[in-house]
């Protein structure tokens, strides 16, 4: 982190607020807030401070920020990885889809009780803002617009992983959130709850905030577009669905052009530049959780999220091999004579780099042999990295990885954590969520040039991808697509490849199928094929109206004495 808010966090990741003793008997422990210091403009203050660091103290273990477990491995994008099937088998169990249980003791459980802890610190901020006199706060309602935004991601990121979830807000008792139902609100009710959040984040906060790392009104802007977008497609109790909303779409389109026209944000000139800590914070990251390094504590406050999903073998890493690939996605970058993807036949044979043409954003996210790793020229990466080439071949993953080299980079034991934040929310996403709209809305030809102005950034950005010898290690060919057969259909699928490509490994990939209505066709035929390359998912299958959602956690069930419903199928 840089000298921002979250310089702040260094405390507020323990709730540290630490009081003079005037004796013995006098002592308040650290880590513990009183009535009396919370009912201050300076305690409030910390609260919030305290909420932000919330959104980002997740775990190898309970995810909150990457979602690579999440949507990544359970999509055709990569497999666990990692040393086999048994190592960290949760994973496996959400890969195979009909091996998730709701007793499982980690991942999932984890992730539910983490973001409930956020939650619970943004209202605790709620009810100390609440308190104050605004005379006495200037910043108040600022403030607490801040807080609904990050209750509101919380809320949001939970449901797009669970569906049914219990609406926790800071007017409920302690005893009130035990009576508080994860079924109390059908689907739509529920993101209209979520919606009221963001859309008081939007009426309340400044269109720009003098610390980076807060959010502001554009960030609202771009989150509600988001919830909108989800919310169009609507479902039915078993998860299919059965309408795509024209007025929500049309909410989209408003909601990302103001976005758009506010000129404060734009697309990176390079691709990379998303994906290195060297140039976070940058032009693009409306949103993103922050993270610091060097910063007087004794590691830094460090990203272990992805910390298992580094080269094996590399004996700069050396832990643990997790996030492959897959065989199936790297085919996907190949492209036909014209620089556009091989929509149909993509997946007919294996991607070969020395004589296919591919789209550069391959060599972004994908590790292969003997191409730079992460835009190192001087070591390439190799087969030998990679931990078992016999499950899961040769492919690393690359994005979310920083250099051995890199200032953000630190190793804790076998572990790696980073300083690098995680961005919720970019511009490029907001670019393909209006085409999205535009599109579904039979105005494809709006959606045109969108789409293009992501894929001339993607044919710009090959500068960091030279080997030493000045040669580039793919053949790149990427071309905007052309108005010509431009329909609805072709637009549509389109827009779901461009958005594949894109977000790769980034973990959108299962929730957009889900979001479209397509996942269990597409990821039972990715199973199909990809079962005969890698036989451990020989038993893999999604089943419809079950594995669009992660189960609610056995424990939340039996700690409500059944108050929670678990979803269908489980």
């Amino acid at each position: 982190m840089k000298n921002n808010l979250l310089s702040s966090l260094l405390l507020a990741g323990g709730l540290l607020i630490t009081s003079s003793c005037k004796d013995f008997l006098d002592y308040q422990p650290q880590g513990l807030l009183s009535e009396d210091n919370i009912k201050s403009a300076s305690g409030a203050e910390a609260l919030v401070t305290a909420a932000y660091a919330g959104i980002g103290n997740d775990d190898m273990i309970g995810p909150m920020t990457s979602m690579w477990v999440y949507g990544s491995v359970r999509s055709d994008d990569a497999y666990k990885g990692g040393g086999g099937v048994g190592d960290v088998a949760d994973i496996d169990f959400y890969e195979h889809y009909n091996l998730t249980r709701p007793d499982q003791g980690w991942m999932h459980p984890f992730t539910w009780e983490n973001f409930y802890k956020s939650i619970s610190r943004s209202n605790t901020a709620l009810r100390s803002l609440t308190s104050l006199p605004d005379a006495e706060f200037p910043l108040k309602k600022v403030r607490q617009a801040e807080m609904r935004f990050l209750r509101g991601h919380a809320h949001f990121m939970l449901k797009m992983l669970f569906k049914n979830i219990p609406y926790i807000t800071e007017n409920l008792s302690s005893d009130d959130i035990l009576k508080e139902s994860n079924v109390k609100y059908k689907n739509d009710e529920l993101w209209n709850k979520i919606a009221e959040d963001f859309q008081f984040a939007l009426d309340n906060l400044p269109a720009r905030q003098q610390q980076i790392g807060r959010a502001n009104k554009i960030a609202a802007a771009a989150y509600l577009a988001k919830l909108r977008l989800y919310q169009a497609y609507e479902q039915d109790d078993n998860h299919k669905v059965i309408n795509i909303n024209k007025t929500r779409l049309q909410e989209v389109v408003t909601l990302t052009q103001q976005v758009i026209s506010s000129g404060q944000y734009s697309l990176q000139p390079d691709f990379a530049e998303n994906f290195i800590a060297e140039t976070e914070n940058g032009p693009e990251s409306i949103f993103a959780v922050q993270y610091s390094i060097n910063d007087g504590t004794a590691v830094g406050r460090l990203s272990y999220v992805t910390g298992l999903n580094y080269p094996h073998g590399a004996p700069q890493y050396g832990c643990c091999g997790f996030h492959a690939p897959s065989q199936n996605l790297a085919n996907a970058f190949k492209t036909d004579a014209n620089g556009l993807p091989q929509l149909d036949t993509f997946n007919d044979k294996n991607v070969d780099f020395t004589t296919d043409t591919v789209d550069p954003r391959v060599d972004h996210t994908i590790g292969i042999d003997g191409h730079p790793y992460k835009y190192d020229a001087s070591k390439p990466f190799s087969n030998a990295w990679v931990r078992d080439p016999g499950v899961y071949g040769f492919f690393h993953t690359m994005k979310e990885q920083q250099l051995a080299t890199s200032s953000s980079y630190h190793k804790e034991g076998p572990f790696i954590g980073t300083s690098k934040n995680i961005d919720i929310l970019r511009y490029d996403d907001v670019l393909l969520m209006q085409a999205e709209a535009y599109i579904e809305l039979g105005q494809q030809n709006m959606a045109l040039p969108l789409i293009n102005q992501i894929r001339r950034r993607a044919a710009a950005s090959t500068g960091r991808l030279k080997k030493l010898d000045g040669t580039f290690p793919s053949k790149y060919n990427i071309k905007e697509y052309p108005a010509a057969g431009w329909t609805q259909d072709y637009a549509r699928k389109a827009l779901q490849w461009e958005r594949r490509l894109e977000f790769a490994t980034e973990s959108p990939r299962f929730f957009d199928l889900v979001r479209w209505g397509i996942a269990e066709k597409t990821l039972n035929a990715y199973i199909e094929k990809e079962k005969v390359r890698r036989p451990f998912l020989a038993t893999a299958k999604f089943t419809a109206g079950r594995d669009e959602y992660l189960p609610i956690p056995q424990r939340e069930i039996t700690f409500t004495k059944g108050l929670y419903k678990q979803n269908p199928g489980f």
